[in-house]
């Protein structure tokens, strides 16, 4: 199924994004560029990144400490 429309990402390509180490929404639109343009998929993006954590990725991510930049 298509998430991003603007870039024509599917939800496999976010899964297969998240399974080879995108651990954020920043990893995400870094890699696939999604939620750059519009940004409607953005919250699709993350529920599907949710879901689809390891369960090492979701510990390194509710202990990292995060920098106001």
């Amino acid at each position: 199924m298509y998430v991003c429309l603007c870039k024509g990402i599917t939800d496999t390509q976010i899964k297969d994004a998240i399974n080879q180490g995108a651990c954020s929404m920043r990893d995400l639109r870094a890699e696939l560029d999604v939620a750059s343009q519009c940004g409607k998929c953005a919250r699709d993006c993350k529920s599907i990144l949710l879901e689809n954590m390891t369960s090492s990725q979701a510990a390194a991510m509710a202990t990292a400490q995060y920098v106001a930049a």
